[in-house]
């Protein structure tokens, strides 16, 4: 049996749709604000289409010297194209790229899961900086 780690796949983003990735400062203030953004599709874009597409980011931040992670949020794609008249007949199509806006005492690493419909569970991570 697999273990949950074992099915996430990895790959730089710059070659693969299906990967996350973050924009986030180099280096921020200790308890200051900061906006950060996880998108998925960012060099290659993801076909969103009702066929094929991101259904959900998911967000978590490791504190340096902590133990386990904390859920920062999980943010759901619902709008795929889909309507009454069927598959890819609506106009309305979502982008999975989500921001929020965050704060910490400490540095420590963000880890994001996308899940594509038909290719899975995919993993990014990006470290933060505090000063």
């Amino acid at each position: 049996m697999k273990t949950f780690g074992e099915l996430i796949q990895t790959a730089d983003w710059k070659t693969e749709k299906h990967a996350p990735v973050f924009d986030l400062p180099e280096k921020v203030k200790k308890g200051e604000k900061v906006m950060i953004t996880v998108s998925v599709g960012k060099e290659i874009p993801h076909p969103n289409t009702t066929e094929h597409h991101i259904e959900y980011i998911e967000v978590f931040f490791l504190p340096e010297g902590e133990a386990k992670p904390l859920h920062v949020g999980r943010f759901e794609f619902a709008a795929h194209g889909a309507s009454t008249q069927g598959p890819n007949t609506s106009t309305v199509y979502a982008e999975p790229i989500v921001a929020f806006a965050f704060k910490t005492e400490k540095p420590g690493t963000f880890y994001a899961f996308s899940f594509c419909n038909i290719h899975g569970l995919w993993g990014g991570t990006a470290e933060l900086k505090v000063e």
